[in-house]
């Protein structure tokens, strides 16, 4: 208990500061003023300028923005997915896996190409290191400077006054990878690679085990894609465990590392938001909107984890503690915090099987997904999600007082206001139907494992994951399938673009308009009302939403565990 506990005084020590600074970082990033990195960069970003033939000058609308960014994820899809098929005659090729079947290869590539990162398919025995590398790997970094692109042009409609234009996305895409995204990865990889995270070319290691059998070891180039996997919001492990693989995630430094890599970006972005705007409390308002929903989820989570199950109990288990799917070396806690912290971030990776949970902790991973992912979000599109929310409150609030609803000096008309409700309900109708399908169809029930609430559970999150863009699954469901594989595909394009279009449309609008002279009678957006108001807005946007399949799944599942009842 006390390990745990000074376990998340360190976390907590070292992400603040960091995410404050960081977050100030980015601001002069977008802003395009000088950091300690231009001196290295600049030349870099100015060749793929010339290369490329962008004019780094060019101020483009909400439009042509919106048209690069879907243009450029196109190219990324066919790219990876032309890789994937091909993977029998590529090089970097050890073990000889012969291409990916043609439905699995759609889905990886659709997962990669929208920042999910779901894994149908076991990473070490199916996929190349060419496929690994240059394919995920790759898509890692540009799936997540799409989302920071999408989240800067959101913002410069607040900061522009009457323009007609909200920035490039070739130069946000660029200086996300340069300045941001590939120096950490970096450092990263090198701080995983001294932990004793495997990062070479070779091919699998042949031992003989102590019983004199045969074992082969899978190895590979996996530090460099863990690192970005985590700081990207992307996911998707090297092998098929994830960050519960000894390579992956060797020791309790190493853990820490990453659960540092999964919030740093994430938990940047508010205070990004607060520099841009040119008022920082502005930004902590949303930090601590996040951190309490955060921690309240942390909070009834490790409770009910710890408390157990009732039946274990009474079979002699000391304490009832569930200890099904975790690693004795990380235990209950560090086991809920990686959980709680993967499905707030849209980061999907796991160090613990998130199928062996109790129910209740089970119901808050799923609803820290079916919400947006808002706490602390995926990168970019984390606060997005939350900027959604915001809007609704401010509506909320200006019919309340009676007056036209205004944020961060810009007044939200009805126009903003379509595009947030379609920003917010599109993944959640997506959730609702495609679940709806599954369970009444042959082919969504096929390859669950399990009867019962745990089985629609398992359903549930799958579709959950795909539309959160998060990656993780609960497991108990081979995805793996026709049937799975393009119905999540097609959820994870849609619900991907159904959020980060209408933040570049908002952002064309808000621009636009005049800037609103602070006055007596605004909604302040930096005092604790408005921080109640956006928390309870979250929460209330999430129940109503889910409140039946949270009481179809894990609720009955949890009445079923207190009551011994087997399915």
């Amino acid at each position: 208990m006390l390990g745990d506990v000074l376990f998340m005084v360190l976390l907590v020590a070292v992400l603040l500061p960091l995410a404050w600074w960081i977050g100030a970082y980015m601001a002069r990033v977008f802003n395009g003023e000088r950091v300690f990195l231009t001196p290295i960069v600049l030349p870099v970003e100015r060749f793929i300028y010339r290369l490329c033939r962008v004019d780094p000058a060019e101020d483009t609308g909400w439009k042509k923005y919106a048209l690069a960014l879907i243009l450029f994820n196109l190219a990324g899809f066919v790219f990876l997915y032309l890789v994937l098929v091909l993977q029998g005659v590529l090089p970097w090729n050890p073990r000889k896996f012969a291409g990916v079947r043609w439905d699995t290869a759609l889905n990886i590539a659709v997962s990669f190409m929208t920042n999910t990162n779901w894994q149908s398919y076991g990473g070490e025995s199916t996929l190349s290191y060419f496929s690994q590398m240059v394919g995920l790997t790759v898509q890692n970094f540009v799936s997540a400077a799409t989302g920071f692109a999408a989240a800067v042009a959101l913002i410069r409609g607040f900061t522009r006054k009457t323009a007609q234009t909200i920035g490039n996305f070739w130069v946000d895409l660029t200086r996300s990878v340069l300045y941001i995204l590939l120096p950490l990865a970096i450092l990263m990889t090198l701080l995983l690679v001294s932990q004793g995270v495997v990062q070479t070319f070779s091919d699998y290691v042949h031992v003989k085990t102590l019983s004199g059998a045969q074992q082969t070891i899978a190895v590979g180039p996996a530090a460099s894609q863990i690192a970005i996997k985590q700081l990207g919001s992307n996911g998707g492990g090297f092998f098929n465990a994830n960050s519960a693989h000894p390579f992956e995630n060797p020791n309790w430094f190493s853990n820490f590392l990453e659960l540092i890599g999964i919030l740093l970006l994430p938990a940047s972005f508010p205070f990004m938001l607060g520099k841009l705007l040119g008022s920082k409390r502005k930004g902590v308002a949303i930090f601590l909107a996040m951190s309490i929903l955060f921690t309240a989820c942390l909070g009834f989570s490790a409770f009910y984890e710890a408390k157990g199950n009732p039946v274990l109990a009474k079979i002699g288990v000391s304490r009832g503690v569930n200890m099904e799917g975790k690693e004795t070396r990380y235990g209950v806690f560090q086991s809920v915090l990686w959980a709680v912290a993967t499905t707030s971030t849209s980061n999907g990776s796991v160090n613990s099987m998130h199928d062996s949970f109790t129910p209740i902790p089970g119901l808050f991973l799923l609803f820290n997904i079916a919400i947006g992912e808002v706490v602390y979000g995926g990168v970019g599109v984390g606060l997005i999600s939350m900027l959604f929310y915001a809007f609704m409150t401010m509506f909320l609030a200006g019919l309340m007082i009676g007056r036209t609803p205004e944020i961060y000096n810009k007044k939200l008309e009805p126009f903003e206001m379509v595009m947030t409700v379609i920003g917010l309900l599109a993944p959640a109708f997506a959730i609702l139907i495609f679940t709806a399908i599954a369970v009444m169809t042959k082919a969504g029930l096929s390859s669950l494992n399990n009867a019962g609430p745990h089985g629609f559970t398992e359903i549930f999150y799958a579709f959950c994951s795909a539309a959160g863009n998060n990656g993780s699954a609960f497991a108990g469901l081979n995805a793996n399938t026709p049937f799975y594989n393009l119905t999540q595909a097609f959820e994870m394009a849609l619900t991907r673009f159904t959020t980060i279009l209408p933040a570049i449309a908002i952002g064309g609008a808000l621009a636009a308009k005049k800037i609103i002279p602070d006055n007596p009678s605004m909604f302040r957006t930096t005092r604790p009302v408005f921080i109640f108001m956006l928390t309870a807005m979250v929460i209330i946007f999430g129940g109503l939403n889910f409140f039946i399949p949270f009481v179809l799944g894990p609720v009955l599942d949890h009445l079923s565990m207190i009551a011994g009842h087997l399915f």
